[in-house]
Order: C-alpha cells, then sequence, then structure tokens
C-alpha cells in the first residue's frame, strides 16, 4: 500500500511539472548493488527512486561507481563507470533508450597501453553536438610519471581522454589535463561555442577541493585554473544550469554531506547549500535532463 501512495504522489507532482525534468545518476556505498537515480523539477530538491536499474557484474572488483550519463543525437542514452578501486585499466558501459532496459555490459579498456596504471577514476561523459561525437575523460595515475608534491606516486593524477562516435571504435588515449598538481573528477561544461569550463577536484593533500579552469576547445587545453570555491575535502562535481544559474553540486564526503554552489560566469560563486535537498546516501554521478515521459516510466518501473 505504501509502494502504491509513493508512486501516485509521484505521477501527481510529474502531472504539474514542465516537460524536462532532472536527472543525477547515482550510486550507494559499497558500490556494489548498481546504478540508481535521482530526480528534480527544479534542480534543487530531489527524490530517490529507490531501486536500481543496472548491476555492476564487470571490472576487477565489479563494483559501479562515479556513473555518468550522456544522450546522444539519435536519444540513446550512454552510461560509464568505475569498475574497480584499483588495478583495471578501463572502465564499464552500456547503453539505453529508456533508462531502464540496458545493452551488455561492457568493459572498455583505455589504458591498456600503460601497463603501470594503477587505476581508471570517475570516467565522465560529455556529448559534442558540434561534431556528433563523444568526449570520455577520466583519472589515472600512471607511477614515477609526472611531478608531485606529498602524494604517493600511486596516487599521483592525470585526467586523460578519447573520443568516439560510436563506442566501438575510440580515438587513442591522450593526455587531456596536468595541471602540474593531482587532479581527479574533472567535468565539461560547454557555455557557448568555443567557450568551456573544466570543473575539477584538486587531490592535493594540502587542498582536496574544486577549482575551475577555462578552454576554447572542448578537448583543451584547459587553463587559467582558479583557486578553490568550495572547502576542504570535496569532491565529484556534478553541473546543472537552472535558468540563468549553473549549480555545481559536490560531496563534502568528510562531514557526509552534499553541498552546492551557484554561479553565472565561474568567477563568482555563492553557497546554496541550505536550499537543497539531496537525499541520504546519495554518491555523485551525473546531472542531466529528460522528458517527463522518460521519468514516468522510470517511476513505474518498466
Amino acid at each position: 500500500m505504501k509502494r502504491i501512495s509513493y508512486l501516485f504522489s509521484i505521477l501527481l507532482l510529474l502531472s504539474s511539472c514542465s516537460k524536462s525534468v532532472y536527472l543525477f545518476s547515482s550510486f550507494h556505498e559499497p558500490a556494489n548493488e548498481g546504478l540508481r537515480f535521482l530526480y528534480s523539477t527544479d534542480g534543487y530538491q530531489w527524490t530517490d527512486l529507490n531501486r536500481t536499474f543496472l548491476k555492476p557484474e564487470i571490472g576487477n572488483q565489479k563494483v559501479m561507481r562515479d556513473p555518468s550519463i550522456a544522450q546522444g543525437k539519435d536519444g540513446t542514452f550512454h552510461l560509464v563507470w568505475t569498475s574497480s578501486w584499483k588495478d583495471d585499466k578501463g572502465f564499464g558501459y552500456a547503453s539505453s533508450k529508456d533508462l531502464i532496459h540496458w545493452s551488455a555490459k561492457r568493459f572498455i579498456p583505455v589504458m591498456e597501453h600503460e601497463p603501470t596504471t594503477v587505476n581508471v577514476w570517475a570516467p565522465e561523459l560529455f556529448y559534442d553536438d558540434e561534431t556528433n561525437r563523444f568526449i570520455i575523460i577520466w583519472a589515472s595515475t600512471i607511477p614515477n610519471r609526472f611531478e608531485r608534491g606529498v602524494e604517493e606516486e600511486k596516487n599521483n593524477h592525470r585526467m586523460y581522454v578519447t573520443t568516439t562516435k560510436d563506442f566501438q571504435t575510440f580515438a587513442p588515449t591522450q593526455l587531456f589535463l596536468d595541471p602540474k598538481f593531482s587532479v581527479i573528477d574533472a567535468v565539461i561544461v560547454k557555455r557557448k561555442p568555443a567557450d568551456y569550463v573544466l570543473v575539477l577536484k584538486d587531490n592535493t593533500r594540502p587542498e582536496r577541493n574544486l577549482k575551475v579552469a577555462f578552454g576554447k576547445d572542448v578537448t583543451g587545453p584547459y587553463t587559467d585554473v582558479s583557486a578553490p570555491f568550495t572547502k576542504k575535502f570535496t569532491e565529484g562535481p556534478s553541473v546543472a544550469k537552472v535558468g540563468d544559474d549553473w549549480l555545481i553540486y559536490f560531496d563534502s564526503y568528510q562531514d557526509k554531506t552534499y553541498g552546492a554552489v551557484k554561479t553565472r560566469d565561474f568567477k563568482t560563486f555563492t553557497d546554496v547549500s541550505a536550499q537543497i535537498a539531496v537525499p541520504e546516501g546519495h554518491k555523485h554521478g551525473t546531472i542531466f535532463k529528460v522528458k517527463k515521459h522518460i521519468l514516468n516510466r522510470l517511476v513505474k518501473g518498466k
């Protein structure tokens, strides 16, 4: 009876909202259950759909962390995720037309050409509508490759990139970002043609906070790394355009809470953490918009 009441309340809410809604891909620790979703009609208040939609079954540890989703021109949703904490040289991939029925899961070995690679973390998808291709960036550590601070060699990350049009063939992996410090959890934001922002985590021991960099091309170079706009022990940025504002959500993992800032120029940031509601247990993924009928089906589970 509670389940029916819950579904009815959600459907009643959706009947009054706009044609599109926000989805937030998610996972719960210890990341062995699979893909989850939150949804929001305003970009601030989030509701958990309270179920999993794809079970992780590939990779060394068979987990699903950092699920990132982007939709292509043909309407297909593409999903990538971290499949292991370490010892994997790639990430997981699957696709879906409705976010319920998924293709077979595949492992994409993007770092197999680097035999000493420690990890492949937080692959992030970006659909480039100008070239009809997907940009995939992620963090990896290759010991003794780059200068480092107090981090151990196995925790000295840089960002890497590949591109694909069909998720069958991929461009050779290249270095995407070396800001001269350990960097993870980067997200590409397009403001307009030839105007891109990269939201990133400075993962060095003195910092462990979020910053931004700027570029004229989607694949970089990204320069002018900013001062931090969050406190220490924050990670996993997820960005949504809400009205004239950009909202940047982040995981305050030491406090075990979620926070957010809003900005219009990526230079001045206003803390709006008190205005958001993110369900307990949510861990970071990607925020994206879908048509209302997609969410209606997710709510019904079919």
